[in-house]
């Protein structure tokens, strides 16, 4: 699309032209088709009109042929006829109602219709992001927004066209001169009105488009949770969502601004024509109009012309605008949707930099996984001050860049805590205090400590969506604390205890963190962490996949083998085989220990240890790393967590 044309599309869908050219075929087939409701709500409709017709022609013979005459038997009979027609409004009513459920309900129900297979047809396509998050506001707020503003639409406007029909011709049975004065002011209150019908239709499309964008971000937002917590984009997404809030307040601020200039029209409608027959009393006297009829033509101003076209106007400011903007929203033409491949990103950085979780396309290629060799038993053991290689950079050297020579990185430290203290109040105590550690490249650090002891803040500082109170944490030679999340992204990858799986195919949740995986990584990743039975049960790596109906274990499975696929050199787990069996934890951490990398593993069992190539204990006073036979001479805490693990007294291997 050109730009012009992208510029008239736009001026069309603002001034609201193109909405009612899109929507009159649909509406010319639905009325169409229901004919005979619309010619019995007529039928009860012109029973509206000889009603006010009679109220204020009963008024003025009252008084012109009864009361002034000297008749008073005349005059209460001529009351008695208004006061008639007056009781008879009540079952007209009636009936006018019982004809507009064949017009409401209809369409009530074709726009559920519509708005379900909207969204239910590319989800059900198994496209990756098929799901319409603007679906729910479609089906609960606006189809009822349709359907009253409908309904109060055809009331409004029937009740208008029939009242003001009969009060009109009565105006011109009792003398035309009355039409003359009555007329103009009425036409101009009218006129003023319609002036603001268009940038009116402009305001509420506004506001309903902040609605849903609104609503859009947090169902996003709700549903990257995990996300959001994870890669430290928390803030990102409350700052969108603050945005998108403040949007829509302007949008709600500019659509009451129009509401107060549609409600001036409505008092010069109002009020004018009273005033100006007032004021024109002299002059119609003269012209032969009597006393009844000038009552008569206050009745009819008052009674019902006026308050027919106040509701008009109220109507077709209000309900009007709005029915217009939500039937096109509903059944106008559907918006663009993004590219299959980058649908996820696209929602995960809607949602406020979620997209940081999957490393930049420059780096994924970059052959920078090879893993340096692991330190043999014993190397770089004692306490966690020593250092587990000889060439880590010092505090004022700047790491090399990702894509740097291998050479470079063989010398620097996968994970670095240089004096890291940690607390969560200035008179809290440390979490972490002055913690010095130093992790190689290719080594399998566990982790462990009781409860609270600071083994997920320790996870959470290396992986950068924690900031230390005090000193400096490293990945890769890099300080983490507060670099942006698509550099952090690219470094490690942080798999929580609660495994986060998305709605999607088996292959768009192992491929999230690296979309170019080829069939035949995901194929040597699913054989490495033993998923084929997960597999073959949901229908193969296409088949959908829906988080409520995987255990525990499968959804960590799940997200075990995204982090295999992923092309970050650190991986951290943190108790992310808590619901593994002890064959497949196993399993799942002997295989990534096997990944060209580095691996951090809070362990909640022994066994976990024991697999390692050191051992962290955290016990709050003190920390002690080392292998596990060299943590079980130094650290009596340690011992009486294996102690616990093995049901006995701790032995050494």
């Amino acid at each position: 699309m050109t730009r012009r044309a992208a510029s008239a599309d736009t001026r069309e869908t603002d001034d609201g032209s193109g909405a009612v050219r899109r929507l009159a075929p649909h509406a010319r087939r639905f009325l169409a088709c229901r004919s005979g409701v619309l010619v019995r709500l007529a039928l009860w409709s012109l029973a509206e009109t000889g009603q006010a017709f009679l109220v204020g022609h009963g008024v003025a013979r009252a008084v012109d042929q009864g009361f002034l005459a000297g008749d008073t038997r005349q005059g209460l009979l001529w009351l008695t006829v208004a006061l008639v027609a007056v009781l008879l409004g009540a079952p007209v009513i009636r009936g006018v109602f019982a004809e507009l459920a064949g017009l409401t309900e209809p369409l009530r129900d074709g726009l559920v219709r519509h708005a379900v297979d909207r969204s239910l047809g590319p989800a059900a396509a198994g496209g990756p992001g098929g799901t319409d998050r603007a679906a729910v506001s479609r089906l609960t707020n606006q189809v009822e927004i349709a359907r009253d503003s409908f309904a109060g639409l055809v009331l409004t406007l029937r009740s208008f066209v029939f009242t003001a029909a009969g009060a009109l011709l009565g105006l011109l049975s009792l003398h035309p001169s009355l039409l003359v004065v009555v007329l103009p002011p009425l036409s101009l209150g009218l006129g003023l009105f319609l002036v603001t019908l268009r940038p009116m239709a402009v305001a509420q499309r506004r506001a309903l488009a902040a609605d849903e964008a609104l609503g859009d971000h947090a169902a996003r937002s709700r549903a990257a949770l995990r996300d959001l917590t994870a890669c430290g984009t928390g803030p990102a997404a409350a700052r969108r969502g603050a945005e998108l809030i403040e949007d829509a307040a302007a949008a709600a601020r500019v659509l009451a601004g129009w509401a107060a200039v549609r409600t001036a029209a409505l008092g010069v409608a109002g009020h004018l024509p009273v005033l100006a027959l007032l004021l024109a009393v002299p002059w119609l006297r003269g012209r032969g109009v009597t006393a009844g009829a000038l009552l008569g033509a206050f009745t009819y101003l008052v009674q019902s012309l006026l308050p027919a076209l106040h509701t008009l106007m109220t109507a077709l400011g209000a309900a009007g605008s709005r029915l217009l903007v939500v039937l096109d929203r509903i059944i106008g033409p559907e918006r663009p949707e993004p590219r299959p491949e980058r649908t996820r990103a696209a929602e995960a950085e809607r949602a406020g930099g979620l997209g940081s979780v999957r490393a930049p396309a420059a780096t994924r290629t970059e052959p920078a996984l090879a893993a340096a060799p692991r330190p043999a038993p014993g190397a770089g053991g004692g306490a966690v001050t020593a250092r587990a290689t000889d060439a880590t950079p010092g505090p004022g050297d700047d790491a090399p860049d990702l894509g740097g020579r291998p050479a470079d990185r063989a010398r620097t430290a996968a994970v670095e805590l240089r004096s890291v203290t940690l607390s969560y109040g200035v008179r809290a105590e440390p979490v972490l205090d002055s913690l010095d550690l130093c992790v190689a490249p290719g080594e399998h650090l566990a982790v462990v400590g009781p409860s609270g002891i600071g083994k997920s803040t320790l996870t959470r500082l290396v992986a950068g969506t924690l900031a230390p109170s005090g000193g400096e944490v490293r990945v890769d030679g890099r300080e983490v604390t507060g670099r942006p999340p698509a550099e952090l992204a690219a470094l490690r990858v942080l798999v929580p205890q609660e495994a986060y799986v998305f709605s999607g195919t088996l292959s768009d949740n192992l491929t999230y963190l690296r979309p170019g995986a080829s069939r035949a990584d995901l194929d040597a990743a699913v054989d490495a962490l033993g998923l084929w039975p997960l597999v073959e049960r949901l229908g193969g790596l296409d088949a959908p996949v829906r988080p409520a109906e995987l255990s525990h274990g499968e959804r960590q499975l799940v997200a075990l083998t995204r982090a295999w696929v992923s092309p970050a050199p650190l991986l951290l787990l943190d108790e992310a085989t808590c619901h593994l069996d002890p064959a497949a934890e196993a399993r799942a951490e002997e295989a990534l220990a096997r990944r060209p990398g580095t691996l951090l593993v809070v362990a909640h069992r022994l066994s976990s240890a024991v697999r390692a190539d050191r051992v962290l204990v955290l016990d709050g006073t003190d920390a002690v790393c080392g292998t596990h036979n060299e943590v079980l001479d130094r650290s009596p805490l340690y011992r009486d967590l294996t102690g616990h693990w093995q049901g006995g007294p701790a032995r050494r291997r």
